[in-house]
């Protein structure tokens, strides 16, 4: 091997069997520039010498969906980073099996696995986990965050305790530790390349358009004339390709980091619901625990939210090219994916079209069911009102980190 040999899938698993999958994904997402396979198989070596220098108490399971530590340098959502600074900060007293790639579990059953007691940890995103677990449908409601940063100041905040991780760990024997957050739009495929660009909802009346696991993001897009269609994501790409589909709905970090860029033409950033890659914890797990090493599991979500919300918005920029004029090399500039910003009367218009503030009655019995299992509060509006706490241009960069477990 030299420093020449670029890492392949099957040079990485070659290592992976030397050194373990954990190992080997650390060290690779630890390095900076291009992987070769002499640098990761160094890296992996030290990583795994590192890592078996002490006796760990607890060996937790990570099932991490389709992530590895390629596809986590462009959609920044902190898993790898978090499972290293977990091991560090407990000074090796648990010990993270990372197992991503869909090896162990996939966006639609990772939290059933997990509720189950077979994986500890897990990601995907909470659309797709809310198919077994319905309570995560309070983050879904069309227009409830106005921005990422008002995302990120709800996850912060110590109402979103009593608002959304304590009926979670009641309900669904789940922790939910941290989130990327970014708002969903339209991805359109190849059908839409010659056409002029998105610039009002109208246009994307009567397209259809595949929809995620997500059961309250159908009911916006079925009051914006977007057709949600159920479609298995191995035949998503292709029907974008061919035109068999119009559209898909996701957010552009995901866009990216699952390869859909070459299929797309343009990139609507409607930002009508959350798109969260959240990392949560089995919660009877998490209970067994120590109370130091809780305090650690603790900490270390805190430090991966803040790692998501600086991380993942410079991704977005330098890697993804997810703006109106990307910089060369991003995946969006090398696809040809044009941004179609819209304007805020535009997605004003969409809000009044399907958001709870305008157009309650297709809401109310998911506002109702989800308001018991929360023990009696208005979830949609507390959450609604929080979101609007902060002005609505601030900046990500600008949202105050909070410890939002602690009451001050």
């Amino acid at each position: 091997m030299t420093n020449a040999t670029k890492m392949d899938r099957r040079g990485f698993f070659r290592i992976a069997g030397r050194y373990g999958l954990t190992s080997t994904a650390l060290a690779a997402a630890g390095m900076f520039g291009p992987l070769t396979l002499e640098g990761v198989a160094k890296a992996a070596a030290q990583t795994e010498d590192a890592r078996n220098a002490s006796t760990p108490l607890m060996t937790l399971k990570f099932g991490a969906s389709g992530f590895n530590e390629e596809n986590l340098r462009i959609q920044e959502s902190g898993q790898l980073w978090f499972a290293q600074e977990l091991e560090k900060r407990s000074d090796g007293a648990l010990k993270i099996e990372f197992i991503g790639n869909n090896q162990l579990c996939n966006q639609l059953d990772c939290v059933k696995k997990a509720q189950q007691g077979i994986i500890d940890l897990f990601s995907a995103s909470t659309q797709n986990s809310a198919g077994a677990a319905p309570y995560y449908n309070v983050l879904d409601f069309a227009y409830m965050f106005p921005t990422r940063a008002a995302q990120h100041h709800f996850f912060y905040h110590p109402k979103s305790e009593k608002l959304l991780r304590e009926p979670m760990r009641k309900r669904h024997n789940i922790q939910f530790l941290f989130t990327h957050c970014e708002l969903r739009g339209i991805m359109l495929g190849k059908k839409f390349a010659d056409q002029p660009l998105i610039s009002s909802i109208d246009q994307l009346a009567g397209t259809k358009n595949r929809v995620t696991g997500t059961q309250l993001g159908r009911i916006a897009m079925q009051l914006m004339n977007l057709n949600p269609i159920p479609l298995a994501w191995e035949e998503t790409l292709d029907g974008l390709k061919q035109g068999l589909i119009d559209g898909a709905e996701t957010w552009m970090g995901a866009a990216a980091y699952a390869n859909m860029s070459p299929v797309l033409s343009q990139a609507v950033d409607l930002r009508f619901f959350c798109g969260t890659e959240h990392t949560a914890m089995n919660n009877k797990t998490f209970e067994k625990l120590p109370a130091k090493l809780q305090d650690v599991v603790m900490e270390t979500a805190y430090a991966a939210q803040q790692y998501t919300q600086r991380e993942q918005e410079r991704a977005l920029i330098e890697v993804v090219g997810a703006v109106p004029d990307p910089m060369p090399g991003t995946l969006f500039a090398k696809n040809n994916v044009r941004v179609a910003p819209l304007s805020d009367a535009e997605r004003e218009k969409a809000e009044r079209m399907c958001s709870p503030e305008f157009v309650p009655e297709p809401w109310a019995e998911w506002r109702e069911r989800l308001n018991k299992m929360s023990g009696g509060s208005d979830v949609y509006k507390e959450i609604f009102d929080i979101a609007r706490e902060i002005p609505k241009d601030t900046a990500v960069a600008d949202v105050q980190p909070r410890r939002w477990w602690q009451a001050t």
